[in-house]
């Protein structure tokens, strides 16, 4: 069964409307052909934090600029994290998201590991919540569009001593977007790198921080050089194992139609779509393991055909099929280079979920408006 949003959280919040609305016209068309964080809503949800007083002032105010003093901590020591979740307007007029408890829990674990305060689920749902019934009208309709959500937090604190910062500030921000694959899913090209890492064993890779994403750009941008659209990590103890993308987790069908994903090690991400996609692939039979996934066997299995799809997830694109994968030495192309059957299968499925076309049978999804 889905679940509606907790009444109260978000009514905790107060309304503070912009004194400068954007015009109705204006607004349909940036919502003709909405582009990822390029335009964003006109609002925004606030809670201040204060070491002593906790959580304070919840708000939903003006989209706007911060303010930040130049000793700010979080400019200094990098102390911030972040989360990415969607709204989807369904057929009937009704704004969902899809496991936000998941987002919220994974947003205090990384809170916990850079040192900052807490979030409640009540706070992070009601934050949602708030901000989606106020820019309720910025909720994009049609095809895969959606309203993606950007809750964050920031180590507030004017000081430049090195320690946990004593004032915070979470925000949620929120930016209407249009389907991944402008000209329907594509397979990418993956450029596996053997010099890089994204984190090690001990540090932040589990937590959603940015300083993970900046180790990734480099290598990102010498992907790109190199005629490649996204980089696949190894980890970084022994380098010979799969790990995730920069900012997506990775799975293997092989033949038999079983499924690999690498283990939650540490230095990987928790993803919500990794969880929803292992729980879909049990359902339809598939014997799924999570377990450390060797580049020689991937190389192996390619070469052979017992692995025949390749596929990376996250929330912005959900499934994204993989047709090719390759380092200095070598270059293999996944099957016949096409989106897989299974890949294909499953994104449907949980698309057809989030925006309310299938039946929803492990009440994954959340009703914001």
């Amino acid at each position: 069964m889905s679940t509606l949003a907790t009444p109260t959280s978000a009514d905790l919040f107060e309304i503070h409307r912009t004194d400068s609305p954007v015009p109705d016209a204006d607004r349909e068309a940036a919502l003709a052909a909405p582009r990822f964080g390029t335009v964003f809503t006109e609002h925004m949800a606030r809670i201040s934090y204060r070491h002593g007083e906790g959580w304070q002032d919840r708000r939903v105010e003006k989209y706007g600029p911060l303010q930040l003093d130049p000793a700010t901590a979080v400019l200094h020591y990098a102390q911030e994290i972040f989360e990415g979740l969607k709204a989807y307007a369904h057929a009937d007029g009704s704004v969902w998201t899809f496991r936000p408890q998941a987002n919220a829990a994974r947003f205090a674990r990384s809170a916990h590991r850079l040192a900052l305060p807490e979030v409640s689920e009540a706070d992070f749902l009601g934050a949602i919540t708030a901000l989606v019934q106020t820019d309720r009208a910025w909720v994009p309709t049609g095809g895969e569009t959606s309203l993606y959500l950007r809750p964050f937090m920031y180590a507030s604190e004017s000081f430049l001593g090195v320690r946990p910062s004593l004032e915070a500030e979470f925000l949620v921000i929120a930016s209407p977007v249009g389907p991944y694959f402008a000209g329907g899913v594509k397979p990418v090209s993956i450029w596996v790198d053997q010099e890089f890492h994204r984190a090690g064993a001990g540090g932040t890779g589990a937590a959603k921080c940015g300083g993970n994403y900046a180790a990734s750009l480099l290598p990102q941008q010498q992907a790109y050089d190199k005629g490649f659209e996204q980089v696949c990590f190894l980890d970084a103890s022994t380098n010979t194992e799969l790990e995730e993308l920069g900012g997506m987790n990775v799975f293997v069908i092989k033949a038999d139609g079983s499924a690999i994903t690498p283990p939650i090690s540490g230095s990987i991400l928790e993803g919500v779509t990794r969880s929803s996609i292992i729980q879909l692939l049990t359902d339809a039979g598939h014997e799924v393991s999570e377990r450390t996934l060797p580049l020689s066997e991937v190389r192996a299995g390619l070469a052979d055909g017992s692995i025949r799809e390749v596929f990376a997830c996250g929330t912005a694109a959900v499934i994204t099929p993989i047709g090719r994968l390759a380092s200095d030495d070598f270059d293999l192309t996944v099957a016949d280079g096409g989106a897989g059957a299974v890949t294909m299968r499953i994104r449907t499925e949980l698309t057809d979920i989030q925006y309310g076309r299938a039946t929803d049978r492990h009440g994954w999804l959340h009703r914001l408006v």
